[in-house]
């Protein structure tokens, strides 16, 4: 990230060039709202945050975490922020108002996270995923090491301070067996939970060249997470690059679809029958189509992929699962029922308040209109469920 001032913030992606003001109007907003979080609302009390991002201060901060050799190359090269260009720090959706803290960064610190998140809504376990820029390096040795620095700094920063607290694994996803070297070495560690991927990759995730990594989470009982984060190989739609930050986050929707597709037609999930492949940050408005469609090409198309044993939309509903934050629900509450009886799967939502991400405000985490019904398996059973190494954590 580059810095205009101290009252804007520039941020630059191939073919996009985004300035945000990060003065009175971002950093002050709805400072005077923490009274929204006094008291814990029961609808969330005993419930497992799938989506926290602590904030990884730079990589002058993972120093102590790595060896002599990329700790000279860290600091010679004067490395330090690798912030990702979907969340710039300055911009709204970056962090809510409120959770912006005086000094430091949002989702700086487990004092915040207590205070922000585990106390005002009940939090019983919340998992970590670090949104760290190393991954979208080309030397694929210091994205190893930046990813082993960073694992590190989550397990003694944050893991170490709060026995609520697990996290997924960050990996070198371009290179699958540094990935599953880094996966082996975490594994003993029962509170990291889960791999974390790159939801936008230089090569689509279906492909063989990443089965290893599949093959060593299921092994481990750990699902495979994709975030909204991208490592910029290839403009994020099929018509070149575009010019705004909500094109970006809007087309994701687009991504998440294709690394599916990919995953289904490859024949991910019937080599790997226990995998369960997470979304974080995905919205599910897309899914009902997604679901159509899918099912009516492959009806057409079958014989090309005859190891796709059964439609798209019944390996969708037995292997994915969906964070439930940003919930893109329809602007009548009465209807959100609707468009989940379309996606037909009580087992799909995870619960999640993307912390410090602003997607509500409050603690309004719950969305209106979700049926009673459906609250238990959202908050808590979906996520032991897809979470194998959880259980035994909770009494």
């Amino acid at each position: 990230m580059l810095r205009c001032n101290k009252d804007f913030r520039l941020t630059w992606a191939p073919g996009c060039l985004t300035i945000f003001r990060v003065g009175e109007g971002v950093l002050a907003q709805a400072r005077d709202a923490s009274t929204r979080n006094e008291a814990m609302p029961a609808a969330t009390s005993g419930a497992i945050d799938c989506d926290l991002h602590p904030a990884i201060p730079g990589c002058m901060a993972l120093l102590p975490y790595l060896d002599e050799h990329w700790h000279e190359e860290v600091v010679s090269r004067g490395l330090d922020d690798l912030d990702l260009a979907l969340w710039p720090r300055g911009a709204p959706l970056t962090a809510r108002g409120d959770w912006r803290p005086e000094k430091g960064l949002p989702g700086g610190s487990v004092e915040l996270l207590r205070s922000q998140i585990l106390e005002p809504f009940g939090t019983s376990i919340g998992i970590l995923n670090t949104m760290f820029g190393a991954p979208a390096l080309h030397n694929v040795d210091m994205v190893a090491a930046l990813c082993r620095a960073a694992n590190d700094w989550v397990a003694k920063e944050w893991l170490d301070k709060d026995a609520r607290l697990r996290a997924g694994i960050l990996v070198p996803v371009e290179d699958p067996a540094l990935a599953v070297q880094e996966i082996e070495r975490r594994a003993a560690d029962s509170r990291f939970v889960q791999v974390l991927l790159f939801g936008a990759t230089e090569t689509l995730l279906g492909r063989r060249s990443h089965w290893p990594i599949y093959e060593a989470a299921q092994r481990h009982d750990m699902p495979v997470a994709l975030q909204v984060t991208s490592a910029v190989r290839h403009s994020p739609t099929a018509n070149g690059w575009p010019s705004y930050l909500i094109e970006d986050h809007v087309n994701f929707a687009q991504t998440f679809q294709s690394q599916l597709l990919s995953m289904i037609s490859e024949g991910v999930f019937t080599r790997f029958p226990k995998l369960k492949v997470v979304l974080l940050g995905a919205g599910i408005g897309w899914v009902p189509s997604f679901l159509w469609r899918g099912t009516k090409e492959w009806r057409a198309l079958r014989r090309e992929v005859p190891w796709v044993d059964r439609s798209p939309a019944q390996i969708l509903r037995d292997h994915v699962r969906i964070s439930c934050q940003p919930l893109d629900a329809p602007p009548d509450p009465n209807d959100l029922a609707t468009l989940l009886e379309m996606i037909g799967c009580d087992d799909m939502l995870l619960f999640a308040t993307d912390w410090p991400h602003w997607r509500f405000d409050g603690t309004e985490a719950l969305a209106p209109g979700l049926p009673e019904d459906m609250r238990a398996r959202l908050l808590r059973d979906n996520a032991l469920a897809t979470y194998p190494r959880l259980k035994g954590s909770l009494s």
